[in-house]
């Protein structure tokens, strides 16, 4: 590709002779050590490291052209100044793969909860009446039907790109997370359909508040395309917000919820069954939850929502909810023999607590033992209400150590004694080794009881425990197996 291509659009300090812009480009890299013969190097201020410190190696490999945002001269090969490398990334990766998001039905999913769980049903539904779908987020990227592990909910813009350039399938669902809008990994990305799941304390200490928070979730429906249609959870504060906002800047939107405005509406919901009376174009019917709880009621709601927009007709899609299997740590029930049920849930908010514990005190759940910890480095305003959570809800809780990150173990211990203390009561233990706690959990539980282990889902752990396993689900297996 010629740089002149690769540029456009490029919020560009300095500029380059026209004999330049006709060179060739052979591919992008953001990394040093990705660049070969030819490439264009972006150089990114990280948090961790400076792109613009890898110059030298970069050239050392060959590259052809230089993108950065400081003020650079004498470079072997040309240098280009820009406002924004994270942007220019992005924009660069957009033409060199040829706009793929432009050839595609592209669905985003944001909010605090619930965007795997919906971009799972979601894939479901489509696929299950004839329509190929991409997924790209938190447990793992799937593309032509390949499996790929995903380092972050939302990739950097130009791996993003480039997976989108490798699809072949129809529809492209992508979890849209926080820091990948902050951090212009979507630059250059456009949706048709953008989901709004809810929104809730998270993220504060990377965000600063709820507004800032809110306002870069909004960062993804500006850019839905000329016919992009907002599809938001209208029963969250934040959603009526947004859909406030967007239909001042004269965007299409289709609100699910309770309320009578809304364009999908739960006229009535069993939580025992997990099925509701819904209205849709005055009409009523009865659909069932794909999974339980309220908050799948309301994933299920976005799922449909969209699958209706795209004209699956309504049987065929009554017709696929109860085949939906789950997703993996979310809500994964594991029913024994001798009659408990355990769960294991990724909720880490105060809210995905809240919805976690009393979707199973619905199911008649004798006792409820919850296990769960808190990260290292990681919102520590949410803390005492996730546990005040937890000393409400559950008859027994087991505080043990989550990801430590940078934090000692030591010091993590001194937090959870602290926390224990003060919003803790007498129903609550600590017990530091993760996997001996969900072991003593199982052990103790009686017929009836469920065990609920939130916080991990399906994520590995970050530090060895004492029983032989890698996961909460692995753990789980390993201490029923041995019980």
């Amino acid at each position: 590709m010629k740089i002149r291509q690769l540029l456009h659009k490029l919020d560009l300090i300095t500029r380059l002779d026209a004999s330049t812009l006709e060179l060739d480009i052979q591919g992008i890299a953001d990394n040093s050590r990705d660049v070969e013969e030819g490439f264009a190097f972006v150089a990114i201020a990280g948090f961790e490291s400076d792109g613009h410190g890898y110059i030298d190696q970069a050239l050392e490999k060959g590259a052809a052209l230089i993108i950065g945002e400081q003020a650079i001269a004498g470079l072997t090969v040309p240098y280009l100044q820009v406002v924004n490398s994270r942007k220019a990334l992005g924009r660069m990766a957009r033409n060199f793969y040829g706009h793929p998001s432009n050839r595609k039905v592209m669905i985003g999913i944001t909010g605090t909860n619930g965007k795997t769980t919906t971009s799972y049903m979601l894939r479901h539904f489509l696929e299950s009446n004839g329509i190929s779908c991409s997924i790209i987020g938190t447990i793992q990227n799937v593309i032509n039907g390949q499996k790929t592990k995903s380092s972050n909910t939302t990739p950097s813009s130009l791996a993003l790109h480039k997976l989108l350039s490798h699809s072949h399938d129809e529809v492209v669902i992508m979890e849209v997370s926080s820091h990948g809008l902050a951090q212009h990994r979507l630059a250059g990305i456009t949706f048709d359909f953008g989901l709004f799941t809810n929104l809730h304390p998270e993220h504060l200490d990377y965000h600063g508040s709820m507004e800032e928070y809110f306002q870069t979730k909004l960062l993804m429906f500006h850019q839905l395309k000329a016919h992009g249609t907002a599809v938001v959870n209208a029963d969250n504060v934040w959603g009526r917000k947004l859909t406030e906002t967007l239909q001042r800047e004269g965007k299409s939107v289709y609100a699910i919820g309770r309320s009578a405005d809304c364009d999908l509406r739960v006229v009535h919901f069993t939580p025992t069954t997990s099925t509701m009376l819904v209205e849709e174009k005055n009409e009523t019917y009865q659909m069932d939850s794909a999974m339980n709880g309220m908050h799948n009621m309301y994933n299920t709601l976005m799922a449909v929502g969209v699958s209706r927009l795209l004209r699956i007709p309504k049987e065929k899609l009554l017709d696929s909810i109860p085949h939906f299997k789950g997703v993996e740590g979310r809500f994964e029930m594991t029913k024994r023999a001798n009659g408990t049920t355990v769960v294991v849930d990724y909720a880490h908010t105060p809210d995905a607590i809240a919805y976690c514990l009393e979707a199973v005190k619905l199911q008649s759940a004798r006792r409820i033992i919850h296990v769960f910890g808190f990260r290292g480095d990681r919102d520590p305003g949410k803390r005492s209400a996730m546990l005040s959570l937890s000393a409400e809800w559950s008859d027994r809780y087991i505080l043990t150590l989550d990801d430590l990150n940078t934090v000692p173990r030591s010091e993590m211990l001194d937090v959870l004694k602290r926390l224990n203390e003060v919003y803790g009561n007498p129903k609550g233990s600590i017990v530091p080794d993760r996997t001996l706690a969900i072991q003593q959990a199982i052990t103790d539980s009686q017929p009836g009881d469920w065990i609920v282990i939130t916080g991990k889902g399906h994520e590995k752990y970050q530090q060895s425990y004492q029983l032989p396993t890698t996961s909460d689900r692995e753990t789980v297996d390993f201490a029923i197996e041995f019980d």
